[in-house]
C-alpha cells in the first residue's frame, strides 16, 4: 500500500474514533438534550427525513393497492380517520389536540401527504408506524382493509375544504370495535407474537428475555414463562388458557391487576406462541 494511503487510512480510523468518543460523552454526561421542548438541529431533521424515505420506498416497493375510489371505502375511511388519527394529525381547518402539539417531531399535516407520498407508502407508514416518533403501528389496533380505507380517504382529504370536512362528519359515524371486517385466523406465530408484546406494552411491566424495553417493571419476570404449572396460580399453563388470560385477565382471576389490553384474538394467539418459547430448561 502506498504511503498516501496509509495515512489516509489511518487519518479516517482516527477521525472515527473520535467521533465515536465525542458521541459517547454527549451521551454519558447528559449533555444531549432529550426534551421535547428542545427541537432536534437542522442536520439531524434532515437525517431522519432521509432516513424515514428511504426506509419507507424500499419496504412499500412490493406492496399491491387495491382499488381506492370506491365511495363506500372513502366514507369508512373518513369515520375511521376521525376516529384515531385526526387528533394528532388535524384537518382542513381543524388544529390537534392540545397534547399532540408538544410532541417531538411534530405530526405531519396529513392534509398534504396524499399529494406527497404515494398510497403504498402511507399504507405501509400506518401499519408500521415510525420509531423515535409519536406515530404507532396501527397494526395492531386496525385490520388491513381499515387501513386501505384510511388511505382512500387521505386522497381525497386535500380536496376539501374546511366546510366540507365538517360536513362530511355527518356522513361518516364513529366506527365500533364490532364493525371492524374479521380477518382469517392462523396458527400461533412466535415471532409475531415477540413484536406484538411491544405493541400491548407487556416490556414496561414485565421483563422478557430477548424483548428490548423499559428497565422498570411492575410484574413479575416472564423468563421460563414455559415451565410453569399455572397462569397466575390460577389455571394450568396452556397455550388456549394463555390465549384466554391475555384476552381477559380477570374472568380468569377477579381481582387481578393485569389490565385488558384489549387485545385481538390473533395477537394473544401469537403472544401465547412466544410465551412458549421462554423455557429456562433449553
Amino acid at each position: 500500500m502506498r504511503r498516501w494511503k496509509r495515512i489516509a487510512a489511518w487519518l479516517l480510523a482516527a477521525l472515527a474514533a473520535s467521533g465515536a468518543a465525542l458521541g459517547t460523552a454527549v451521551i454519558y454526561f447528559g449533555w444531549y438534550d432529550v426534551s421535547a421542548t428542545g427541537p432536534h438541529t437542522v442536520p439531524v431533521h434532515v437525517l431522519l427525513d432521509v432516513a424515514l424515505t428511504r426506509s419507507v420506498k424500499v419496504r412499500s416497493a412490493d406492496i399491491d393497492v387495491p382499488d381506492l375510489d370506491d365511495a363506500a371505502r372513502i366514507q369508512r375511511g373518513n369515520a375511521l380517520y376521525r376516529a384515531h388519527c385526526v387528533q394528532c394529525h388535524g384537518a382542513p381547518g381543524l388544529a390537534p389536540e392540545p397534547y399532540a402539539l408538544g410532541l417531538n417531531p411534530a405530526p405531519a399535516a396529513l392534509v398534504g401527504t396524499a399529494r406527497e407520498r404515494p398510497a403504498a407508502e402511507i399504507f405501509w407508514i400506518t401499519r408500521h408506524g415510525i420509531k423515535m416518533t409519536g406515530m404507532p403501528a396501527w397494526q395492531y389496533r386496525l385490520t388491513d382493509a381499515q387501513i386501505w380505507d384510511v388511505v382512500a380517504f387521505m386522497r381525497v382529504l386535500p380536496t376539501l375544504s374546511p366546510e366540507q370536512y365538517r360536513e362530511g362528519a355527518t356522513d361518516a359515524p364513529r366506527a365500533a370495535p364490532s364493525e371492524a371486517p374479521s380477518e382469517a385466523m392462523r396458527l400461533g406465530d412466535a415471532m409475531a407474537g415477540r413484536d406484538a408484546l411491544q405493541q400491548y406494552l407487556c416490556v414496561t411491566c414485565h421483563a422478557i428475555p430477548g424483548v428490548p424495553g423499559a428497565r422498570h417493571h411492575v410484574g413479575p419476570s416472564l423468563a421460563g414463562m414455559a415451565d410453569r404449572s399455572r397462569i397466575a396460580g390460577v389455571v394450568p399453563n396452556t397455550p388456549d388458557n394463555m390465549q384466554k388470560w391475555l384476552l381477559d385477565p380477570r374472568q380468569i382471576k377477579p381481582g387481578s391487576a393485569m389490565p385488558n389490553l384489549g387485545l385481538r384474538e390473533q395477537d394473544a394467539r401469537d403472544i401465547a406462541a412466544f410465551l412458549q418459547t421462554l423455557s429456562n430448561l433449553d
